[in-house]
């Protein structure tokens, strides 16, 4: 047995009382990057999706109890190109969103995406795709292949406003979505002048504009997300978390713009819709 009075007990009570009077370790170790799946939280931090306009046939038929039909226009991005499946597309996720918000009134959300299409071929077939459906609201979903194929942007200028014109003749409301934020996009040229382009063409025609390649780029730049988080391996589509992401604050743009006062007091003043089922 060592006596406590021995040196060595004394270099261990010693020892002992200089580790307890220390700083933790675990206090000291750099903090840990926190992994994608944990960063990507699917919040607009920057206010970037509330719309200009009130989505006033929209905001009729939510005030009357109507089914709504949505018309989703546009190339891959709207098919659901890089998704696991259909259900993941953003149509199929705004639609569940929507039926969320509200559970008593039929909401139909029809994709009407084809992989690869610029805005000449939407309108060749506006007939089929989506005057046929009598939309109350039409999400026209355009640019980024015109980007990729460094396309002139003068002649889209003029298709994108004759498409307006034409959805806007079925009595429906209207809102362009811009090209996605991603490598193979912000690669090219004239990426920024196509958002420049469309956001203008949205506001000289006073409808609304969802933001995509803002709200994307504020995941990279602001957040902090990797591109491999939020795109599909082809650094070009976008994945199920994206998807569901857009289509979640897509939802919550529509909810707001078809329930804010202003749209509730002009619901019973919208120009008149074609004929339809609803």
């Amino acid at each position: 047995m060592i006596p406590l009075g021995s040196p060595l007990v004394a270099a261990v009570l010693v020892g002992l009382v200089a580790s307890l009077g220390a700083p933790c370790a675990m206090a000291q170790t750099p903090a840990q990057t926190v992994p994608a799946d944990q960063a990507r939280v699917c919040v607009d931090k920057a206010g970037l999706t509330q719309l200009t306009h009130p989505l006033a046939r929209v905001a009729q038929r939510i005030a009357n109890g109507k089914p709504l039909t949505i018309v989703a226009l546009g190339s891959s991005s709207t098919a659901g190109a890089g998704a696991s499946g259909p259900a993941a597309s953003y149509p199929s996720r705004l639609e569940a969103e929507l039926n969320a918000r509200f559970p008593e009134q039929p909401i139909t959300v029809i994709n009407q995406g084809v992989n690869g299409e610029e805005a000449a071929d939407m309108l060749a077939r506006f007939e089929e795709s989506v005057a046929r459906h009598h939309p109350d609201l039409v999400l026209w979903q355009v640019g980024t292949n015109a980007v990729l194929r460094d396309n002139p942007l003068g002649p889209i200028d003029r298709l994108v406003r004759n498409g307006i014109a034409r959805i806007k003749a079925l009595g429906a409301d209207v809102m362009l979505i811009d090209p996605q934020f991603a490598p193979k996009v912000i690669a090219k040229a004239d990426a920024e002048d196509m958002v420049n382009l469309i956001s203008a063409e949205a506001k000289q025609e006073n409808i609304d504009l969802f933001p995509r390649f803002a709200i994307m780029r504020e995941w990279r730049d602001r957040d902090g997300i990797p591109f491999e988080a939020f795109l599909s391996p082809d650094l070009l589509h976008m994945n199920d978390w994206s998807y569901a992401c857009i289509a979640k604050l897509l939802s919550t743009s529509i909810s707001e713009a078809a329930t804010r006062p202003f749209a509730s007091a002009r619901a019973g003043s919208v120009h008149p819709a074609a004929p339809h089922g609803h």
